[in-house]
């Protein structure tokens, strides 16, 4: 473990807001907004607040102000917060975020949940949080290898608990993380407690009986991703495909980093009109800072890559046997149905919640901590 601290040079600072003000704009056709993409006068007005009335130095003093460490495994340097409860007898836990998110989705929970008697809570309840930077995001970017799937993330992390001496701990994620915490559930059954996701994906049923037992509620949850996804997969396809060409753009442009993140904050958080309904604005910024200032757009696309083209055989689905908690939020467009959920996975606690959406710990901390704490309490004694 060697401590890290953030301390980004003042010429790259100086650089973001030449680049911002040098920005060349599009036309846009006139249409409803977002339908074509993000829309031109919302991005202006981010983009200028970023430019002039956004302060990166408060933020870093922020994240500088919790315990940040890297360390390399299996070849590739991992940041890392690592916070400890002043509880002696807290439960370990290693939370993973997704794509475009960062460990800037967390800064709002870590509080509560490793320290909850200075936050009202039961200090029984208490967390050490683990919150890596997936390989290739932010301060563990860019990779300079290939190969980083769930698999092998999964197996980095269950490296990663192990070094910090934590023998016994539980898992959380969505996103992306949803699948590396039920992938590390899966390989390391014998230390992972029990593992929490706030995305589950559920898929249609193949077998026709299975499907005409579904009600009509169920049937309207999985209506609803598959009526979003011809519409907002196209980012997933090309950085399934591309993410090299991608990189360029993104690389050279803040504003154009800024769109590629803003839109999926519009379209997966619980808003309507602008993401800045569901998150912060600032954190926002700061959480597009991790990928602008690391130059990570092509290295984060890259596990996408790397999940459609895999480099073996197909694995079959593996059934999760480590008990699970899912907390479903109402503004995710991806819900999953229970009974679907079940067939891959030990269910022990289910939770759903009519607001929240696709990245709950920024947009309802409070839910989340809340649901996290459920859900860790009826296992520590186990």
């Amino acid at each position: 473990m060697r401590p890290f601290r953030l301390d980004v040079p003042e010429a790259d600072l100086v650089d973001l807001r030449r680049r911002l003000a040098a920005t060349r704009w599009p036309a846009e056709l006139p249409d409803r907004p977002w339908r074509r993409g993000v829309p031109l006068a919302y991005l202006k007005e981010l983009a200028d607040h970023w430019h002039t009335g956004y302060d990166w130095r408060r933020h870093e003093a922020r994240l500088n102000s919790l315990p940040q460490f890297t360390a390399t495994i299996d070849g590739t340097d991992i940041h890392l917060l690592h916070v400890r409860s002043p509880e002696p007898d807290a439960l370990p836990l290693v939370v993973t975020h997704g794509w475009p998110g960062s460990v800037v989705e967390f800064l709002d929970v870590i509080g509560p949940l490793t320290d909850p008697r200075r936050h009202g809570g039961d200090p029984a309840d208490a967390f050490h949080l683990v919150v890596p930077s997936l390989p290739g995001f932010g301060f563990s970017g860019p990779l300079d290898g290939t190969g980083w799937d769930v698999p092998r993330i999964a197996r980095a992390w269950a490296a990663l608990m192990r070094r910090l001496g934590h023998r016994r701990y539980g898992v959380q994620g969505g996103d992306w993380g949803h699948a590396v915490s039920r992938e590390l559930g899966i390989l390391d059954p014998e230390h992972v407690l029990g593992v929490h996701l706030n995305t589950l994906l559920t898929l249609p049923p193949d077998d026709p009986a299975e499907a005409a037992a579904l009600t009509d509620a169920e049937r309207a949850r999985l209506a609803r991703v598959a009526d979003a996804l011809p519409e907002m997969s196209g980012y997933a396809a090309l950085q399934s495909t591309r993410p090299q060409t991608l990189a360029y753009a993104l690389t050279d442009s803040p504003v154009g980093q800024l769109a590629w993140i803003a839109e999926k904050f519009l379209e997966w958080t619980d808003s309507t009109d602008a993401p800045e309904e569901a998150v912060d604005r600032d954190l926002l910024l700061t959480n597009v800072m991790f990928y602008w200032l690391t130059g990570t757009a092509g290295s984060s696309a890259n596990l996408y890559y790397e999940h459609a083209h895999p480099a073996g055989p197909p694995v079959p689905p593996r059934r999760l046997t480590v008990p699970t908690g899912v907390a479903v939020f109402g503004g995710d467009v991806a819900a999953p149905v229970r009974r679907l959920a079940e067939r891959d996975n030990h269910i022990v606690h289910w939770s759903e919640f009519d607001r929240g959406g696709h990245f709950a710990a920024m947009e309802e901390p409070d839910l989340f901590v809340t649901d996290v704490r459920a859900f860790f309490r009826g296992l520590r004694d186990g």
